[in-house]
């Protein structure tokens, strides 16, 4: 199966501080660097949210445009779902 392009923007809690949002995302970057390629990182920073998540009304954005297979999508997902620091994650098929 081709590999296809896909955007994804990570929010971060920034409670361990801006340095810890960044060590949390390059977990996700090793991992999207191991199942793709990357295509660009922006790093946004600290941002207020719309709305409170978790009790938060900041969060680290960075926004990633790779290349994967369409199945590894589910899995950064999954992962994302499952980690502490994470408020939410959005990838999008461009």
């Amino acid at each position: 199966m081709a590999a296809n392009s896909y955007e994804t923007m990570l929010v971060f809690s920034v409670a361990n501080g801006e340095e810890g949002a960044k060590a949390l995302y390059e977990k996700f970057k090793a991992l999207i660097e191991k199942n793709g390629t990357i295509n660009s990182v922006d790093e946004w920073g600290t941002r207020k949210l719309a709305y409170l998540i978790d009790d938060e009304a900041e969060g680290f954005y960075v926004v990633t445009n790779f290349s994967a297979e369409p199945q590894f999508i589910a899995e950064l997902d999954r992962r994302a779902k499952i980690t502490d620091g994470v408020l939410r994650i959005l990838t999008v098929r461009k």
